[in-house]
């Protein structure tokens, strides 16, 4: 079996950067990680908060810390450094290859979707975001990885899409959106489909992520593919 993520992301309409941040990370017993959050506002102050999360978080999976223990040490962290005071969102997918598993593990408003082919996955309970609360704990869930396998993770900016026009997006209509393609192409679609509901002009910011798990090429070759506009 092969892995693959894809990425898309756009700022709220009048802003340069977005306050979402996302990034990868090698896990020390084979696979990897995504991790997403959201800082609290809009534009630069927003930017440095998610990605001190980030980058946070990436550190401690890289030194082998689980994923939930993760999330409650981030939180832990961001309350302790701004007492309290701001938040943030946070959604890290795993594909373990030590466990042979999918892990998500989630502290947002936002869901993160799971779709074997078959079957959509929605998972959507209430969790509280990091930084606020004093005892905060992440939504963990566990699949096997199996070839057909996606992950979708859409940050709030998305998640509202068209809610100023009486519209939401459909999340049926999201993996639709992404079955039959690469997810570097699939998060593009829901991006797009998201845009659109915002008439061109997102009213936040806006990612999107697809793990897929598809079937192995030969060889041990790693594919990195980065667009970033400037």
């Amino acid at each position: 079996m092969e892995v693959t993520v894809g990425v898309a992301k756009i700022p709220k309409s009048g802003f340069q950067e977005s306050g979402d941040s996302l990034e990868t990370v090698e896990r020390p017993r084979g696979g990897l990680s995504v991790i997403m959050a959201d800082g609290q506002g809009s534009g630069r102050p927003a930017k440095r908060l998610s990605s001190l999360v980030v980058a946070k978080a990436a550190a401690l999976i890289a030194d082998g810390t689980r994923d939930g223990a993760c999330a409650r040490a981030v939180h832990d962290y961001l309350y302790s450094m701004r007492e309290g005071k701001v938040l943030s969102t946070l959604v890290i997918v795993s594909v373990d290859l030590h466990t042979k598993s999918l892990i998500v593990s989630r502290n947002t408003a936002s869901p993160v979707l799971l779709d074997d082919g078959s079957e959509i996955t929605l998972l959507d309970q209430e969790v509280p975001n990091i930084g606020v609360n004093s005892m905060v704990k992440p939504q963990v869930t566990e699949v096997p990885l199996k070839e057909g396998l996606l992950c979708i993770g859409i940050s709030d900016g998305v998640a509202n899409a068209g809610r100023k026009y009486g519209e939401r997006i459909d999340l049926e209509d999201v993996v639709r959106l992404a079955r039959g393609f690469e997810p570097y192409e699939a998060s593009g679609r829901i991006l797009d489909s998201a845009v659109l509901l915002d008439r061109g002009r997102p009213e936040g910011d806006m990612t999107v992520f697809v793990v897929g798990i598809g079937k192995g090429r030969e060889g041990l070759v790693r594919r990195i593919r980065i667009t970033l506009p400037i």
